[in-house]
């Protein structure tokens, strides 16, 4: 089975980022043929300062790799690196219905949230359907804000296949209800465009300090809480096993605790739990071109895979002539 997915490097990578994404594609790598890149094209809807998104670029690969992803097992590349997904972007455009797009949640909360909308930001469902369908994806792990953007590229590979026969694999979204939405700050999902995330590989000082920002309700320290409409609880259960867990319930359910206690012991469980990583990415930062060698083999293996496809789209598309 193919696993595909893919992370924007339009900023610091968050808990978010880790528990939503990046967790699973490393273990999904032990046993599922895997593909995953670094959607620079993507984060430009939001990015529009060229040496940041190359900066954060680098970034989100070192982490990756610092974290466990092994281009030996996996297809790992560059977005923009593989510029096949482009054209048939493009192709794909012309099958994806207006209306169908306008539905999209995902933009319409953006926008709600004071993003620019443009184009790139309207459309950004036909690149990923393309990222999606380019590479034959039988599964695609999202977090349920992105489910209706599987569900788009189901759409259209559908759209296309009737007029020109089996070519695309109906993909299936995956969602692992646990860690559906990672909650940030506020308590809104952790993303870089709302401002409310705890970032990976933070010095301890600045990583305590956004931890102590968490939002949490005026409940006296002596009377009980619960845990389940806490933030800072939400966040801690995914670092702990179900035995820890239930400690932690309970003494959330019995009084006594202050928020501030919890948020302390939060900040230590972080700052350990990433410490015996942060060694290897600093080595991955310093040595940049061997990054980017790394980089340049793993889009060699996607446009591979890619070419195969397209080759297909044109001739049946009558690009090919």
């Amino acid at each position: 089975m193919r696993v595909l997915s893919g992370i924007q490097p339009s900023g610091s990578l968050h808990l978010g980022n880790y528990f939503g994404m990046m967790k699973k594609m490393i273990e999904y790598q032990e046993k599922e043929e895997l593909f995953c890149f670094i959607a620079n094209y993507h984060a430009q809807t939001s990015l529009s300062d060229g040496k940041k998104l190359a900066v954060g670029t680098l970034e989100a690969a070192a982490n990756f790799l610092a974290l466990g992803m092994d281009p030996e097992k996996s297809t790992f590349w560059v977005q923009s690196d593989v510029p096949e997904v482009q054209e048939l972007a493009w192709v794909l455009s012309n099958f994806t219905p207006m209306g169908l797009l306008e539905r999209c949640h995902s933009y319409k909360d953006k926008v709600a949230n004071k993003i620019k909308p443009n184009h790139g930001l309207f459309a950004y469902p036909v690149l990923m359907t393309a990222d999606i369908l380019m590479f034959h994806s039988d599964k695609v792990p999202v977090g349920k804000d992105q489910k209706q953007h599987v569900e788009v590229a189901r759409d259209v590979a559908i759209k296309f296949n009737n007029e020109y026969g089996e070519i695309f694999t109906l993909p299936e979204p995956e969602i692992d209800q646990d860690v559906a939405t990672v909650p940030g700050l506020d308590g809104r999902k952790m993303s870089k465009s709302y401002g409310n995330t705890i970032d990976l590989f933070l010095e301890e000082k600045a990583l305590r300090k956004q931890i102590m920002r968490i939002v949490t309700d005026p409940t006296p320290v002596e009377d009980p809480k619960d845990p389940d409409t806490c933030n800072v609880f939400q966040i801690y259960r995914l670092f702990v096993d179900k035995e820890q867990e239930a400690a932690l319930r309970s003494h959330y359910e019995a009084g006594g605790l202050g928020y501030g206690e919890v948020k302390q012991e939060l900040f230590e469980t972080v700052r350990d739990f990433f410490a015996p990583y942060t060694e290897r990415r600093n080595e991955l930062i310093a040595d940049k071109d061997g990054l980017r060698k790394t980089l340049a083999a793993g889009a060699e293996k996607a446009r591979w895979a890619a070419a195969k496809t397209l080759r297909k789209v044109r001739k049946k598309t009558g690009l090919t002539y």
